[in-house]
């Protein structure tokens, strides 16, 4: 079973930030996932290095354009090796590779004739790359992401024929029975799309005259790929098209594209008809999240308010600004977050919760067994409870990219075993019921243990520790394939009778919660 997972190709105008880290964390929790499920996983990231707005500010910071794209290709490069992020690959629009297909399909469709040539003028936004209507536009006649007049531009471009494919995007989109059905996530945004749709699609301009940071057509070197006909093809580049004709085979079509809602237009519509027009089959699902904001202002370098992933790295350690990432607000909507909304979270789930959880059982452990795992009978409800959670809880969330659900489930199996911990009360059966003591202690390192199976999408580095801590057998990932095709707790425990134990450590220490200016 293949499962091809991409994620936007980012545009190097500027570093990465907790936007960019949003959607890539989740494309990587999903992509481990489906690998520890038995997946032939291919995870794609990269950068969007074309087009007017690089130029500028290439020439504002005094250098070349390909200058710039390769200092800014290598910060995000950097931030994901931070972020642990498992990519395959790691696409750059600047590669000899892209420029090849871009060309290939752009001869496709003009050999088909759905490239036409024709004049055209109207209102541009450089910082969105795109034309506007006047429909489009706030109060003051400006873009409303922007905040800056869209300039005129008039000149004789090359047109693709979208409007040809306005009944059949309707009926892949509507049509969940069709064969190449494409799923569109979350539902109000897929509704927002059919309904455009349904106002009626018109033939867009896919060059440019004025741009020479490019792509140049084969057909006519005199004009460059619109930007975002070159961006969205990097996801067939990436698995090898057109050459690579095996390599393509296996992972085409795409199993999800994650992006933010603002780019969903063009990967729902306008990618999924260059794909129908070159006869190439569409991405299945399409998934966009909401925007950021921070302390209710919109995320801008310009004010100064943008979190990097190294600031979150540095604050709260490279797992935890992985699972707060996608944890603090829902995979959809936009969210605000601050500071001291993430440093409560820490705090609460996972020093107070999964950090607490293993220091007082491992201290346990060494109090009454000599940090050794109790050699007796285990006794498997606490671990059936905590798995029945995950599977009812956990495994439907993440499957349907509800990063924060599951995230939620792993939390409740967590409470679920602290619970029990305060029920049973060790320290107290020491004294009155020690026959009893042995089963307790072990029960508690057979919950963690499939606590921590399930963190290693979200928490790889904690779930490992987690895992050597207990003094659990045999690799966690080769144990987690095992337990997540045949759903079976082993009989003598993944934490093995008799077993030297860890000292406790601190795996989250508590961060006094302050606002960051």
């Amino acid at each position: 079973m293949k499962f091809y997972i991409t994620t936007p190709i980012y545009y190097v105008n500027d570093i990465p930030h907790i936007g960019h880290s949003y959607t890539t964390i989740a494309a990587d929790i999903l992509a481990r996932w489906k690998r520890l499920n038995g997946f032939d996983v291919y995870f794609l990231t990269g950068t969007d290095e074309h087009g007017t707005k690089i130029a500028q500010a290439a020439k504002e910071k005094g250098k070349t354009p390909q200058e710039l794209c390769d200092e800014m290709s290598e910060k995000f490069k950097e931030a994901w090796k931070l972020l642990n992020i498992t990519n395959d690959d790691f696409i750059r629009t600047t590669e000899k590779r892209q420029e090849y297909t871009v060309q290939t399909i752009a001869q496709a469709l003009f050999d088909k004739k759905l490239i036409f040539k024709n004049k055209y003028e109207a209102l541009y936004c450089v910082g969105c790359e795109k034309f506007l209507a006047e429909k489009d536009l706030d109060e003051n006649g400006c873009c409303p992401d922007h905040k800056t007049k869209p300039v005129l531009q008039s000149e004789e471009n090359y047109f693709f024929k979208l409007s040809s494919f306005q009944d059949e995007l309707l009926e892949r989109i509507t049509n969940a029975a069709h064969k190449q059905h494409i799923e569109i996530q979350p539902e109000e945004r897929r509704n927002e799309i059919v309904g455009k749709i349904k106002l009626g699609l018109e033939d867009i301009s896919i060059s440019r005259t004025a741009v020479d940071w490019g792509i140049h057509l084969p057909f006519d070197k005199e004009q460059t790929a619109y930007v975002w006909i070159d961006a969205l093809i990097n996801y067939i580049t990436g698995v090898g098209y057109p050459d690579n004709k095996e390599m393509f085979e296996k992972y085409w079509p795409a199993d999800v594209h994650l992006m933010a809602k603002d780019i969903l237009w063009f990967h729902s519509v306008i990618w999924p008809a260059v794909l129908m027009g070159a006869g190439l089959a569409t991405p299945k699902k399409v998934y966009s999240h909401g925007f950021f904001t921070l302390n209710g202002s919109k995320m801008s370098k310009t004010l100064g308010n943008v979190i990097s992933p190294q600031e979150l790295v540095e604050k709260f350690g490279v797992d935890a600004a992985r699972y707060l990432a996608v944890s603090l607000i829902p995979f959809g909507p936009d969210g605000d977050i601050s500071w001291t909304g993430l440093t409560l979270k820490y705090n609460v789930d996972l020093a107070n919760n999964l950090g607490n959880l293993i220091s007082r059982t491992i201290k346990m452990a060494e109090k009454y067994f000599d940090l050794k795992v109790p050699q007796c009978s285990p006794d498997f409800e606490l671990a059936k409870k905590t798995a029945k959670i995950l599977e009812d809880d956990f495994t439907p969330a993440i499957n349907n990219l509800y990063f924060h659900k599951a995230a939620q489930a792993l939390q409740n199996a967590v409470t679920t075993v602290n619970q029990q911990i305060e029920n049973d009360a060790p320290w107290k059966l020491a004294k009155t019921d020690p026959e009893k003591l042995p089963a307790c202690i072990y029960s508690y390192l057979q919950a963690a243990d499939l606590i921590a199976i399930h963190l290693l999408a979200f928490m790889p580095e904690t779930a490992e520790k987690i895992w050597s801590v207990c003094a659990a057998q045999e690799n966690i990932e080769e144990t987690a394939k095992k337990y997540f095709k045949d759903k079976i707790i082993p009989e003598k425990g993944f934490s093995v009778s008799g077993a030297q134990l860890q000292q406790a450590q601190v795996l989250f220490p508590r961060i006094i919660a302050e606002e960051k200016k």
